[in-house]
Protein backbone atom coordinates (compact mmCIF):
# COMPACT_ATOMS: atom_id res chain seq x y z
CA UNK A 1 0.00 0.00 0.00
CA UNK A 2 1.37 3.59 -1.21
CA UNK A 3 2.35 5.72 1.78
CA UNK A 4 -0.23 8.47 2.21
CA UNK A 5 0.73 12.05 1.47
CA UNK A 6 2.34 14.42 4.02
CA UNK A 7 -0.55 16.60 5.65
CA UNK A 8 -0.23 20.01 4.35
CA UNK A 9 2.11 22.50 5.81
CA UNK A 10 0.30 24.17 8.36
CA UNK A 11 -0.25 28.53 7.45
CA UNK A 12 2.71 29.28 10.33
CA UNK A 13 4.95 27.18 8.83
CA UNK A 14 5.07 29.61 5.68
CA UNK A 15 8.77 30.97 5.42
CA UNK A 16 8.57 34.73 6.73
CA UNK A 17 10.90 36.49 3.81
CA UNK A 18 12.82 39.44 4.98
CA UNK A 19 11.45 42.70 3.58
CA UNK A 20 12.07 46.52 4.33
CA UNK A 21 9.92 48.79 6.44
CA UNK A 22 7.44 50.97 5.63
CA UNK A 23 6.20 54.87 6.56
CA UNK A 24 2.76 54.22 7.06
CA UNK A 25 0.63 57.64 7.03
CA UNK A 26 -2.05 58.64 8.91
CA UNK A 27 -4.08 61.93 8.33
CA UNK A 28 -7.07 63.56 8.79
CA UNK A 29 -8.87 66.80 9.60
CA UNK A 30 -9.01 67.17 13.31
CA UNK A 31 -11.75 65.01 14.91
CA UNK A 32 -12.13 62.55 11.66
CA UNK A 33 -10.58 59.59 13.73
CA UNK A 34 -7.24 59.54 13.17
CA UNK A 35 -6.14 59.67 16.87
CA UNK A 36 -9.08 56.52 17.06
CA UNK A 37 -7.54 54.62 13.56
CA UNK A 38 -3.60 54.76 14.97
CA UNK A 39 -4.61 53.50 18.53
CA UNK A 40 -6.50 50.30 17.22
CA UNK A 41 -3.62 49.67 14.52
CA UNK A 42 -0.75 50.02 17.14
CA UNK A 43 -2.56 47.71 19.43
CA UNK A 44 -3.98 45.30 16.46
CA UNK A 45 -0.26 45.00 14.52
CA UNK A 46 2.61 43.67 16.28
CA UNK A 47 5.40 45.05 13.84
CA UNK A 48 4.10 48.68 14.21
CA UNK A 49 5.79 51.51 16.12
CA UNK A 50 4.82 55.57 16.24
CA UNK A 51 7.21 57.39 15.04
CA UNK A 52 7.81 59.38 18.22
CA UNK A 53 7.89 63.42 16.92
CA UNK A 54 10.12 65.92 18.50
CA UNK A 55 8.52 68.94 19.42
CA UNK A 56 9.16 72.47 21.38
CA UNK A 57 5.68 72.79 22.90
CA UNK A 58 5.35 72.24 26.26
CA UNK A 59 4.83 68.20 28.02
CA UNK A 60 1.06 67.70 28.75
CA UNK A 61 0.61 66.02 31.70
CA UNK A 62 1.06 62.12 31.57
CA UNK A 63 3.05 62.63 28.90
CA UNK A 64 6.54 60.83 28.72
CA UNK A 65 9.50 61.65 26.88
CA UNK A 66 10.38 59.27 24.65
CA UNK A 67 7.00 57.42 24.20
CA UNK A 68 4.99 60.32 23.14
CA UNK A 69 7.53 63.03 22.31
CA UNK A 70 10.77 64.04 22.31
CA UNK A 71 10.50 67.60 23.70
CA UNK A 72 12.91 70.54 23.48
CA UNK A 73 13.11 74.30 23.15
CA UNK A 74 12.14 75.82 19.39
CA UNK A 75 16.02 77.01 19.91
CA UNK A 76 17.26 73.89 19.95
CA UNK A 77 14.68 72.15 17.55
CA UNK A 78 15.46 75.00 14.84
CA UNK A 79 19.38 74.28 15.05
CA UNK A 80 18.59 69.97 14.54
CA UNK A 81 16.98 71.60 11.54
CA UNK A 82 19.83 73.04 10.05
CA UNK A 83 21.69 70.00 10.78
CA UNK A 84 19.38 68.10 8.67
CA UNK A 85 17.89 65.77 11.69
CA UNK A 86 14.13 65.30 10.65
CA UNK A 87 12.86 64.09 7.55
CA UNK A 88 10.13 66.37 7.89
CA UNK A 89 8.76 69.16 10.15
CA UNK A 90 6.21 71.83 10.37
CA UNK A 91 4.52 74.84 12.33
CA UNK A 92 1.34 73.65 13.79
CA UNK A 93 -0.87 76.83 15.90
CA UNK A 94 2.85 77.88 17.05
CA UNK A 95 4.54 74.93 18.14
CA UNK A 96 7.02 72.85 15.90
CA UNK A 97 7.44 69.65 15.24
CA UNK A 98 9.44 67.05 13.41
CA UNK A 99 10.17 63.49 12.29
CA UNK A 100 13.84 62.14 13.63
CA UNK A 101 15.40 60.77 10.23
CA UNK A 102 18.20 58.33 12.14
CA UNK A 103 15.92 56.20 14.04
CA UNK A 104 13.63 55.86 11.26
CA UNK A 105 16.25 54.58 8.62
CA UNK A 106 18.19 51.92 10.69
CA UNK A 107 14.28 50.62 11.50
CA UNK A 108 13.18 50.49 7.70
CA UNK A 109 16.08 48.48 6.81
CA UNK A 110 15.35 46.00 9.76
CA UNK A 111 11.76 45.50 8.53
CA UNK A 112 10.04 47.63 10.89
CA UNK A 113 7.27 49.67 10.42
CA UNK A 114 6.27 52.64 11.46
CA UNK A 115 3.36 54.95 12.25
CA UNK A 116 2.82 58.95 11.29
CA UNK A 117 0.36 61.18 12.33
CA UNK A 118 1.13 64.07 10.53
CA UNK A 119 -0.60 66.74 8.63
CA UNK A 120 -0.40 66.95 4.55
CA UNK A 121 2.55 68.95 5.27
CA UNK A 122 4.11 66.26 6.96
CA UNK A 123 3.27 63.99 4.45
CA UNK A 124 4.36 65.68 1.48
CA UNK A 125 7.43 66.17 3.22
CA UNK A 126 7.69 62.67 4.12
CA UNK A 127 7.19 61.89 0.23
CA UNK A 128 9.61 63.36 -1.36
CA UNK A 129 12.34 62.27 0.93
CA UNK A 130 11.76 58.93 1.86
CA UNK A 131 9.86 57.88 -1.42
CA UNK A 132 8.89 54.28 -1.85
CA UNK A 133 9.16 53.61 1.44
CA UNK A 134 6.24 55.64 2.14
CA UNK A 135 2.25 54.71 2.02
CA UNK A 136 -0.34 57.38 2.77
CA UNK A 137 -3.83 57.30 4.21
CA UNK A 138 -6.33 60.29 3.87
CA UNK A 139 -9.56 60.13 6.78
CA UNK A 140 -12.20 61.84 5.28
CA UNK A 141 -15.62 62.46 7.61
CA UNK A 142 -18.94 61.34 6.40
CA UNK A 143 -19.58 65.22 6.42
CA UNK A 144 -18.60 68.59 6.97
CA UNK A 145 -21.60 68.71 9.92
CA UNK A 146 -20.41 65.30 11.24
CA UNK A 147 -16.92 66.87 11.67
CA UNK A 148 -18.23 70.08 13.69
CA UNK A 149 -20.61 67.27 15.75
CA UNK A 150 -17.16 65.79 16.78
CA UNK A 151 -15.35 68.71 17.59
CA UNK A 152 -18.08 69.79 19.77
CA UNK A 153 -18.76 66.75 22.05
CA UNK A 154 -15.15 66.45 22.94
CA UNK A 155 -15.76 69.41 24.90
CA UNK A 156 -12.90 70.60 25.40
CA UNK A 157 -12.16 73.56 23.40
CA UNK A 158 -13.93 76.66 23.22
CA UNK A 159 -16.15 78.23 20.73
CA UNK A 160 -13.11 80.04 19.06
CA UNK A 161 -11.09 77.25 18.88
CA UNK A 162 -13.41 74.81 16.98
CA UNK A 163 -13.76 77.42 14.92
CA UNK A 164 -10.21 77.60 14.06
CA UNK A 165 -9.86 74.16 13.50
CA UNK A 166 -12.86 73.83 11.62
CA UNK A 167 -11.25 76.65 8.95
CA UNK A 168 -8.21 74.06 9.14
CA UNK A 169 -10.04 71.23 8.27
CA UNK A 170 -11.69 72.41 5.12
CA UNK A 171 -8.16 73.38 4.12
CA UNK A 172 -6.81 70.06 5.11
CA UNK A 173 -9.84 68.27 3.18
CA UNK A 174 -7.99 70.17 -0.40
CA UNK A 175 -5.37 68.10 0.25
CA UNK A 176 -7.22 64.61 -0.52
CA UNK A 177 -5.72 64.22 -3.47
CA UNK A 178 -2.11 64.15 -2.51
CA UNK A 179 -2.62 60.62 -0.37
CA UNK A 180 -2.42 56.90 -1.96
CA UNK A 181 -5.06 56.13 -0.22
CA UNK A 182 -8.67 58.00 0.48
CA UNK A 183 -10.91 56.41 3.43
CA UNK A 184 -14.34 57.73 4.40
CA UNK A 185 -14.23 57.29 8.45
CA UNK A 186 -18.44 56.87 8.78
CA UNK A 187 -18.36 53.32 10.87
CA UNK A 188 -15.65 53.09 12.57
CA UNK A 189 -15.04 49.15 12.66
CA UNK A 190 -15.38 49.25 8.77
CA UNK A 191 -12.69 52.01 8.61
CA UNK A 192 -10.43 50.32 10.04
CA UNK A 193 -10.65 47.25 8.34
CA UNK A 194 -9.97 49.36 5.37
CA UNK A 195 -6.54 50.86 6.47
CA UNK A 196 -5.52 47.75 8.02
CA UNK A 197 -6.10 46.17 4.28
CA UNK A 198 -3.96 48.69 2.94
CA UNK A 199 -1.18 47.98 5.27
CA UNK A 200 -1.40 44.64 4.78
CA UNK A 201 -1.19 44.35 0.84
CA UNK A 202 1.53 47.34 0.76
CA UNK A 203 3.29 44.89 3.33
CA UNK A 204 3.74 42.47 0.26
CA UNK A 205 4.35 44.72 -2.16
CA UNK A 206 7.26 42.86 -4.44
CA UNK A 207 9.29 45.70 -4.09
CA UNK A 208 9.77 45.78 -0.09
CA UNK A 209 10.13 41.67 -0.23
CA UNK A 210 14.23 41.94 -0.27
CA UNK A 211 14.33 37.86 0.70
CA UNK A 212 12.24 37.21 -2.40
CA UNK A 213 14.47 37.00 -5.26
CA UNK A 214 16.68 34.48 -3.37
CA UNK A 215 13.41 32.34 -2.34
CA UNK A 216 12.06 32.36 -5.42
CA UNK A 217 15.56 30.99 -6.83
CA UNK A 218 15.21 28.04 -4.25
CA UNK A 219 11.84 27.43 -5.78
CA UNK A 220 13.64 26.52 -9.50
CA UNK A 221 16.26 24.84 -8.44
Amino acid sequence: MDAPPPPAAAAHDCPELPRRGLMFILSSPSGAGKTTMARRLLEAEENLAMSVSVTSRPVRPGEVEGRDYWFTDRERFMAMEREGAFLEWAEVFGNLYGTPLAEIAEGLREGRDFLFDVDWQGAQQLSQRAGADVVSVFLLPPSIEALEARLRTRATDSHAVIAARMARARDEIGHWDAYDYVVVNEVVDHCFQQVRTVLAAERLRRQRQTGLIDFARTLMR
